[in-house]
């Protein structure tokens, strides 16, 4: 007989540089499985942690704090996920000395599991992104790019579904229109499709036809660019979209203290988290499900 798992709970945190427990959620039921989801976005290359004569964050951040923060909630649960939401590239020298190649080895390092496409990525153009690519022992995620004929076809996934003690975590990333964004030939052969059509159909997909326990969202649309004036944001996706449970965003560098939770389409809850920028905060949240019931909890961690 197939197993079907129901979220029970979901809770979420920021943590300054340090592990510690989530919630007051009592575990007495020995089935209830606990998923932890980490992630950033917007590093821009910061390899390093801010100065010390920083005015705004001095000695944060830095990807040997981040990495040390990722092994330590690892080894509290095993059951781990780590995903970044786009634009991992520019910011720094690193990038522009070595084209990606130090991040995306730094990032496989750290054990991510995934990440989508950001503008950003497309700065040294889309022949130089996939040679970058290479470099990441993990799959980067794009489902609303058509990329038939150009350098990026066959080295991205449209989803990826990950298996955790018998959890499906199914993950589909959505990118932002590149237009206006980044000069025209660094992304020759691109065509942006419509986020809620491919959200609808990546969920459907997921959700139906094989059967995730958990549906996430990997965005980098930004959390509220453009709303007033109706145009597409992580807002949009999640109240005009079905069956996902969190929205892991990017590209607009929102610094959010906790998770938002917005009504979806037939008005359950979607969870929508953003940790700002430059590595300086790293995103957990950590779904509790059991073959029951339903539930969440999350928190943004600082570093």
């Amino acid at each position: 007989m197939k197993r079907r798992y129901f979220i029970n709970k979901i809770t979420s945190s920021t943590i300054f540089g340090l592990s510690f427990p989530l919630s007051s959620f009592n575990n007495t039921d020995l089935n209830i499985k606990k998923i932890t989801i980490l992630h950033t976005n917007d590093v821009h290359s910061h390899i390093d942690p801010f100065p010390k004569n920083d005015p705004l964050n001095p000695l944060a951040g830095g990807v040997i704090a981040r990495a040390k923060l990722i092994n330590d909630i690892k080894k509290e649960n095993p059951l781990t996920l780590v995903f970044d939401a786009g634009d991992i590239f520019q910011g720094t020298p690193y990038f522009n000395f070595f084209k990606g190649e130090i991040e995306l080895k730094l990032m496989s390092k750290l054990g991510y599991n995934a990440s989508t496409l950001g503008n950003h990525e497309f700065d040294n153009g889309i022949n130089q992104l996939a040679k970058s690519m290479e470099h990441a022992n993990f799959p980067f995620i794009n489902s609303n790019y058509y990329l038939k004929n150009t350098p990026l076809e066959n080295k991205i996934e449209t989803y990826k579904i990950f298996v955790l003690d018998g959890i499906k975590i199914g993950v589909f990333g959505i990118g932002i229109e590149l237009k206006g964004l980044v000069d025209d030939k660094l992304y020759n052969g691109v065509k942006y499709l419509d986020p809620i059509e491919i959200s609808l159909e990546m969920t459907n997909k997921l959700k139906h036809e094989k059967s995730c326990d958990i549906i996430i969202c990997l965005s980098h649309l930004g959390y509220d660019t453009g709303y007033n004036e109706g145009k597409m944001c992580d807002i949009f996706l999640a109240k005009k979209t079905k069956d996902i449970d969190l929205i892991i965003g990017g590209h607009s560098h929102t610094f959010m203290k906790k998770p938002i939770t917005f009504k979806n389409l037939i008005g359950k809850n979607v969870i929508l988290n953003q940790v700002g920028c430059y590595g300086l905060s790293l995103g957990k949240i950590d779904f509790y499900l059991s073959e029951v019931i339903k539930q969440k909890s999350s928190i943004n961690l600082d570093i």
